[in-house]
């Protein structure tokens, strides 16, 4: 019962909070989704990011073996879901971002968060930048036959990352007044992630419920089971293998569905597969926290 207890209090406020946004919409109220997910990922993210990384007191040796699993994960799940899309007969540009890229920003930061504290958030920006790095260069070119570089290195959430690991390694901090800022803006990212993610939900319309299903379950089996197992190989932490499990057992990402829209890939498919996925992940997320709690 104890167990059942906090498993709810780790997953409510996720939830509610993307409740909250998907009743907004439904109400008819007005939701800039564009600039919302513009201040999100260009600034409120990057200093949350940051000063994570900034501030952790966790053993550089530990986030490198986090860093190394997390890169061997993807590794594994690019293959196997290429191997799945080509199985199948499926469209690799429409399905194979979608099966591959979670929403590790959206959902596992919260997770992370509310389920191992600021430990867990340090080690799931991790993830979450790797994750980022891997959807700018291979993500938009199986998506667009064309990948960027320079875009990656352009990227805000990128370059917190690098900035944020490096005044770890170094043992650098910021002025506190300036930390105390970039704190304050950071504190933004989660609720607004969160309320961003109902309202996106709400405005999807979908199609071939059945084939989403499927693939949904299908990703979350081969995400969390290749985390699981890359977790034990590492031999990591108890806090950084949940971390590594939560992050890639996250629902489809919203990026994917943009992505798809963007490049001419079949985005109303892609949309199912973030609703569906989304609402699996009420019942799969806190089974994998009951398991890794």
């Amino acid at each position: 019962m104890n167990l059942a207890f906090t498993v709810l209090e780790i997953t409510a406020p996720v939830f509610i909070l993307a409740m909250i946004g998907f009743a907004w919409v439904r109400l008819g109220f007005d939701y800039d989704v564009t600039f919302v997910t513009r201040l999100a990922t260009t600034l409120a993210v990057p200093c949350l990011i940051f000063t994570a990384l900034m501030k952790t007191e966790i053993d550089p040796q530990a986030l490198t073996a986090l860093s190394l699993a997390t890169v061997a994960a993807y590794g594994a799940v690019t293959v196997l879901s290429w191997a799945l899309v080509a199985g199948l007969g499926l469209s690799r540009r429409t399905y194979l971002a979608p099966l591959i890229f979670g929403n590790t920003g959206n959902v596992g930061l919260p997770l992370a968060l509310f389920a191992f504290g600021s430990t867990g958030l340090s080690y799931a920006v991790v993830v979450f930048a790797i994750m980022a790095v891997w959807s700018f260069t291979l993500g938009i070119w199986l998506v667009a036959g064309r990948g960027s570089l320079n875009r990656v290195l352009r990227e805000p959430l990128v370059a917190a990352s690098l900035l944020g690991g490096l005044f770890l390694w170094q043992g650098w901090q910021t002025p506190p007044a300036l930390t105390s800022a970039l704190e304050l803006i950071g504190q933004m990212a989660i609720p607004l992630m969160l309320i961003t993610l109902g309202v996106a939900v709400a405005r999807l319309t979908t199609r071939r419920i059945g084939l989403a299903l499927g693939l949904s379950v299908a990703k979350l089996v081969l995400c969390a089971g290749i985390a699981w197992a890359v977790g034990r190989w590492f031999a990591l932490d108890p806090v950084a293998f949940g971390v590594l499990v939560l992050q890639l057992g996250t629902p489809v990402a919203v990026t994917s569905y943009l992505l798809a829209e963007k490049y001419g890939a079949d985005a109303q498919a892609v949309a199912g597969l973030v609703m569906v996925s989304t609402l699996l992940s009420v019942i799969a997320v806190p089974a994998m926290l009951a398991l890794l709690l």
